[in-house]
């Protein structure tokens, strides 16, 4: 497809002459004669590069750049050269801090105007190929971040003979009532993680603990209270995302006080903790262990109305009682 040229010059001869040879080299030019024009014309129109007198009568040339901008607002800006017959410094630098990215010369050399062309716009295309081929590989790095991270939960699940995917509905749950509660995309990305590594710090305690099928012993629960600060410890030296350590410490807080590790409540909770404590609690209940099976539906949903404003982040407890609501064949649940 043929490039496409805006000419803004208030002399005829001028877009006449621009017109002609960049014509003659296949590409599309339109002519212009004021900056108003121009914003007029870009309000429809998305050319690939404007060539931009800056001596214009009611508004030149660096005024018109600044409106553009303006207008553009940080969506993908339109290259600017800038037409001049000055040789002054000044010009250059005040047009290049509003951002040209070349001045041509007129009258014009017609090579140079050529060359001058295609090389912004074999510029232009070049770094939009690579902002494509980043975003490519970012979205493939983001997959395979994904992708260790379940295997990593899904360890994680593997040390409790009585969990299968315990880590992966606690994330859908989490991202669920977040999605419901208003977070971005990203956000929900984010909390879809929290919620995977939750339990990371259980790979720190004993399988003999985990997986002992009668009561606790005090000392031995005192152990289990451990994995928050394992897990937290764990989570902290990924740089990238400091907030994946903020559902491994405090998902056991409770939101009336009580909780562990650090006794926080109400608001003193992070929002995400106070997220994923409620889709872990809600997994517990809804998951089988050594000595019961998953629990009915009513008597979890009778769980969560009680544990409000206790246990539970009255709002997200809303949240999740609404998506039992809609649960109508029990599917949330270990199967």
């Amino acid at each position: 497809m043929a490039e496409w040229i805006v000419v803004v010059d208030d002399d005829v001869a001028n877009l006449k002459m621009a017109g002609y040879i960049l014509s003659k080299k296949n590409m599309r030019v339109s002519a212009l004669k004021s900056g108003k024009a121009l914003l007029d014309f870009l309000k429809t129109n998305e050319p690939d590069l404007i060539l931009l007198d800056i001596h214009m009568p009611e508004m030149d040339g660096f005024e018109t750049l600044q409106k553009l901008r303006q207008m553009e607002q940080g969506e993908k800006e339109t290259p600017v050269i800038f037409l001049t017959a000055d040789e002054d410094e000044e010009s250059e630098t005040k047009g290049l801090a509003l951002g040209a990215m070349d001045f041509i010369k007129k009258p014009f050399v017609p090579d140079v105007l050529v060359l001058r062309v295609r090389h912004i716009i074999d510029l232009i295309r070049l770094q939009t190929d690579l902002e494509g081929e980043v975003e490519r590989k970012t979205r493939e790095n983001e997959r395979l971040s994904i992708h260790v991270v379940r295997t990593l939960a899904e360890a994680i699940d593997a040390k409790d003979t009585y969990t299968n995917g315990h880590s992966s509905r606690v994330a859908d749950y989490s991202k669920e009532i977040a999605k419901r509660f208003g977070y971005s995309q990203a956000r929900q990305d984010k909390i879809y993680m929290m919620g995977l590594l939750h339990d990371v710090g259980k790979i720190g305690i004993p399988d003999a603990v985990i997986n002992k099928p009668a009561k606790l012993t005090d000392e031995e629960y005192e152990t289990i209270k451990m994995h928050p600060v394992m897990g937290a410890r764990i989570l902290a030296n990924i740089k990238e995302m400091p907030e994946l350590a903020t559902g491994a410490r405090w998902h056991h807080e409770r939101y009336g006080g009580g909780g562990y590790p650090d006794g926080l409540k109400g608001q003193d909770i992070p929002e995400e903790a106070r997220i994923i404590a409620v889709a872990d609690a809600y997994d517990a209940m809804t998951s089988r262990r050594s000595y019961r099976d998953v629990l009915p539906q009513d008597y979890v949903k009778s769980e969560i109305e009680k544990g409000r404003g206790d246990q539970f982040d009255p709002v997200f407890a809303d949240i999740m009682l609404s998506m039992m609501k809609e649960d109508t064949e029990y599917k949330m649940r270990e199967e």
